[in-house]
């Protein structure tokens, strides 16, 4: 993997030396994903790829950027094991790198932890081809600023992530899913409820007047939290593609989206009331997250989702001269370019990608 390495740091010096923007890019399937940039070169990242070390009892896992995702699930299902936070793959050729420069987490991610919550560590080539570590490969080995969970969703504007330490999970004894006929009001208010009391949620979905969730853990707790909410369990098979296929946006809900629509992706606090955007809507992460189809404004989105208390990004399909992303305040700008400067002095990373300056 050495010459591997001493490609990408040489294209990189070349880089900086001649100004040259750099699109990084590994298996390329969430390359619809944030402010679209011209390109002047890919740093394709596939190459440095290959399970470092896998200690299986210490539930710890590193493995180079380019390594594929299935890749790493594989062997981690071998060992009964499993990357809780369910990152989504958006295609076969999903790499570990793209996964944590992204940031995205799926169903699970309310009831087990988001990406950088399971982030021990990363090494990073930055814009001066230096081999930057942080961190390392147990949960309590920061001090001062966790660098590794800053660069988990920076989309790649601050160098390029060259090996990832993750805090793996054993796979769950049993995992059943069950519905409610649950307008979206009752849906929330119930989510509520329930949010609050220990039951072994891992997941939930209202779509269409249909209220999912799936409950995972010890097979008595599972057991225990159908019989005390009474509710109707789903064949296995059914609930298992409904889960892959919402993590991976196969829904019917995303590829019935009209062209005209954009797919909204609203965060919002979990106690939020439903406010309707027109298009269609569904909703997960017990109702803190909510994705909207429609060709409503995106102002009047974003200000609605605001006064909720929440932030909204065009995720697909960005209406003309409508950031991906909430515009941020001028004070975060500011930790921007200093955050920017210090990692990616020449300004060749993912120009544009997040902000237009950065």
């Amino acid at each position: 993997m050495q010459n591997e390495f001493n490609h990408l740091r040489e294209q990189i010096l070349q880089a900086a030396s001649q100004g040259t923007r750099l699109t990084i890019q590994g298996g390329g399937s969430k390359a619809f994903y944030g402010e679209q940039v011209a390109t002047e070169h890919i740093l394709d990242t596939n190459a440095y790829s290959g399970i470092v070390e896998y200690d299986a009892p210490e539930l710890v896992i590193t493995a180079r950027c380019g390594t594929p995702l299935l890749e790493i699930e594989v062997a981690l299902a071998e060992k009964g094991q499993m990357l809780a936070f369910e990152p989504p793959h958006f295609g076969k050729h999903a790499t570990i790198g793209g996964a944590v420069a992204a940031g995205l987490a799926g169903p699970r991610r309310p009831h087990a932890g988001a990406v950088r919550d399971f982030i021990l560590g990363t090494k990073l080539l930055n814009g001066k081809g230096e081999h930057l570590e942080f961190g390392g490969q147990v949960m309590k080995n920061v001090a001062g600023y966790d660098v590794s969970r800053l660069l988990t969703g920076s989309m790649g504007t601050l160098g390029v992530l060259t090996e990832v330490s993750l805090k793996v999970l054993p796979r769950p004894v049993a995992s059943k899913t069950v519905v409610f006929d649950y307008d979206v009001h009752t849906a929330l208010k119930q989510l509520n409820a329930w949010m609050g009391r220990p039951l072994p949620i891992s997941g939930t979905l209202w779509q269409d007047g249909h209220l999912y969730v799936r409950f995972s853990g010890a097979r008595a707790a599972v057991d225990y939290a159908i019989e005390v909410l009474g509710c109707t369990l789903v064949d296995e098979d059914f609930a298992a593609t409904l889960w892959a296929d919402l993590r991976e946006q196969q829904l019917p809900f995303f590829s019935e989206r009209k062209d005209s629509q954009t797919l909204w992706r609203i965060a919002v606090p979990d106690t939020a009331p439903y406010f309707d955007l027109g298009g269609s809507q569904i909703i997960e992460w017990g109702g803190s997250l909510r994705w909207v189809a429609t060709q409503t404004d995106a102002q009047t989105v974003r200000d609605l989702t605001a006064r909720h208390g929440g932030h909204a990004t065009a995720f697909r399909g960005a209406q003309a001269d409508v950031p991906v992303f909430t515009p941020a305040e001028r004070a975060h700008l500011a930790i921007q370019q200093r955050l920017k400067d210090a990692f990616d002095p020449a300004h060749i990373f993912n120009i544009g990608r997040l902000y237009p300056q950065y």
